[in-house]
């Protein structure tokens, strides 16, 4: 059986309502709504009757099987429909006091409407009666009424789309749910490994090496993995899994309901609460993320230099979004510079508002103007995206949103005059100063 034989309860109950209602108000002997089904082998439309009045009573409704289209004009244009009729519908049956049904004949004054709505046909509408021709203002309300059920069909085919959308929706979410939870099953192990050997590579090295500060940095940064690990599966933990159920025929499954107001992208990095900010101390963060920072510059054959001072006023912030948007930022200033290019952090103060900022500097290809006003969107790459460097357009995104929440900002200069060979690019990233420095 097709798909489009699939139908609601309310939708079957109407189509019988309004045929009822064309012979108790204008004196059909019988109406027939018939449905279209899918194509056949043939390439020809089929129809199947659906609802049928009058019918006998206490019987239930009979499916007869499908029929061509052509097949179905062609009988009633011979006025020969009966054939594809149950027979209780052409017999001579008495209890009917309203209109006994009665058998067909060339007298009979036969209507057939299609059942139309946004230039799709849905079916048809065949009602007869005897002797009378159907005056124009009656045939008024047998369009409408053909009307009325094409727009139920047309409602009904939505809906049913929406659930096997919603399911399929279901399906794909859980499938993308096992492969986060088997990746980050998988990333604990590597991960274990790495810290083990960070800490015995570690214990090796005599306190002048100059090697051990690297070493330290491998351990600083696995301990930075699990942290955002855990942090992040605290999380998709409290995310609404949802009782939402959604009707597929019979059946009633359930739907995973997450709404994206609900979901905070970067809500793992963050506190729930301006309150929970504490002081945090740049010169810290940056000194350990430089040094990972100079080893991929090194190997880039980067020149990478700091001009910060040793002391940087303090900042009220949180230390994880902090680490988080500063790294995104000199990643970012790393990856799009070129080999013999040249990255550059200076420190900027603004006295009103008191901000202190971190400026990040690079000599790299620069952002055109047509795309500095989306550079901050999620997955936006602009003219990146058909070069050759890897990336998913996250970086800027995660940080822009990261320190709006901590009344921060990020301000774009592109092209900088850095380098008079290449435009590139500056991000100055604004803090709050704390009022305790």
């Amino acid at each position: 059986m097709s798909n489009n034989h699939i139908s609601s309860t309310e939708f079957a109950n109407l189509c019988q309502s309004q045929i009822a209602l064309i012979s108790q108000s204008l004196g059909a002997m019988w109406s027939v709504v018939y449905l279209t089904e899918e194509v056949d082998k043939e390439g020809q439309s089929q129809l199947f009757p659906f609802a049928i009045y009058p019918q006998a009573q206490a019987q239930e409704f009979l499916e007869l099987p499908a029929v061509k289209l052509s097949t179905i004009l062609q009988a009633l244009q011979s006025h020969s429909i009966t054939q594809f009729l149950p027979d209780n519908l052409t017999s001579n049956n008495q209890n009917n006091a309203t209109n006994p049904p009665q058998a067909e004949s060339a007298e009979t004054k036969q209507l057939i409407l299609p059942l139309i709505h946004q230039e799709t046909l849905f079916g048809l509408l065949v009602t007869g009666r005897s002797g009378r021709e159907w005056q124009p203002r009656e045939l008024q309300q047998v369009e409408e009424i053909a009307r009325t059920i094409a727009i139920a069909r047309f409602i009904e085919f939505q809906y049913q789309w929406t659930q096997d959308e919603l399911a399929m929706e279901q399906n794909l979410r859980r499938i993308e749910q096992d492969r986060l939870d088997n990746l980050l099953h998988q990333l604990r192990n590597p991960l274990t490994a790495l810290q083990t050997f960070g800490k015995l590579l570690l214990k090796r090295m005599l306190a002048d090496d100059p090697n051990r500060k690297l070493a330290q940095s491998i351990l600083t940064q696995g301990d930075r993995f699990k942290a955002l690990l855990e942090q992040f599966e605290a999380e998709a933990s409290k995310l609404p899994t949802g009782n939402l159920r959604v009707l597929r025929g019979n059946d009633s499954i359930p739907l995973l309901e997450t709404r994206e107001r609900d979901v905070d992208q970067s809500s793992f990095l963050l506190p729930s609460s301006l309150s929970q900010l504490d002081l945090v101390n740049l010169s810290q963060i940056l000194d350990s993320l430089l040094t990972t920072a100079q080893a991929i510059a090194n190997e880039r054959e980067i020149k990478l230099i700091n001009h910060l001072p040793s002391e940087i006023p303090k900042i009220e912030a949180n230390l994880a979004a902090v680490r988080e948007t500063l790294n995104n930022l000199i990643d970012n200033a790393l990856k799009y510079t070129p080999g013999g290019g040249t990255v550059q952090l200076d420190l900027a103060e603004n006295r009103n508002p008191p901000l202190v900022g971190i400026a990040i500097q690079d000599t790299g290809c620069g952002i055109p103007p047509e795309d500095q006003e989306k550079i901050f969107a999620r997955h936006y790459r602009g003219v990146q995206a058909q070069g050759n460097i890897p990336g998913t357009g996250l970086g800027l995104a995660i940080a822009q949103e990261l320190v709006t929440k901590m009344q921060g900002k990020i301000e774009l200069i592109s092209p900088n005059n850095l380098s008079q060979d290449s435009p590139g690019t500056t991000l100055i990233v604004w803090f709050p100063v704390s009022i305790d420095n």
